[in-house]
């Protein structure tokens, strides 16, 4: 076994990927990857962030993000697919949001919750089945070490792909909607994932 998979990484026997949890000192590969996802031609829709603020970021930043969302942290957690060649190939991290506590988009849920944000697989590797087991790894987090009996996700309205995926996930639609940043005449949807 190498270095790179422990007992608790999941291993896809057929590509050799595994499907983790960061430690905090893989910021650099958490960067890289984060950057690539805010240069991909449909980050608009998937991203509130973008790639020209977030390539000015100091270390200090992408050190803290990382730390924070990192293995034995309860109140967020980022997974990670880890190619062979240990590049990093996919990511998704779930936030953990407190009942009647302003959320991710700055919302105010009833329920303590897990948010799905940040997913991101490399276009070379969609398809495989990797955000399927980043999605899994995500959820039995939240189930397991967050506890949470729901997690829910937002999608652009234009980002017909991505509501796909979602809704074949097992993602269900709320109905409810958030004006997209930056531009009020369009909306997130939300979708949920309940505990079985």
């Amino acid at each position: 076994m190498s270095p790179d998979v422990r007992s608790d990484d999941r291993l896809d026997a057929s590509a050799g990927h595994v499907v983790r949890s960061v430690r905090a000192d893989e910021w650099p590969a958490a960067k890289e990857l984060s950057l690539a996802a805010l240069r991909d031609p449909v980050a608009h829709l998937a991203f509130l962030e973008t790639y020209e603020a977030a390539v000015g970021r100091p270390d200090s930043f992408w050190r803290e993000r990382a730390a924070g969302a990192a293995e034995g942290v309860r109140e967020r957690q980022q997974v990670v697919a880890v190619a062979p060649d240990r590049r990093w190939v996919g990511s998704v991290v779930v936030l953990v949001e407190e009942a009647g506590a302003v959320g991710a988009l700055g919302d105010v849920s009833d329920v303590r919750q897990g948010h799905l944000v940040g997913v991101y697989v490399r276009p070379e590797m969609r398809g495989r089945g990797l955000t399927e087991r980043l999605f899994g790894c995500a959820l039995e987090w939240a189930w397991e070490v967050a506890g949470v009996d729901r997690v829910r996700l937002f999608v652009d309205e234009r980002n017909g792909r991505a509501e796909g995926f979602y809704r074949k996930f097992g993602f269900v639609p709320t109905g409810e909607s958030l004006p997209v940043a930056g531009d009020p005449g369009t909306r997130e949807l939300e979708f949920v994932f309940k505990r079985p």
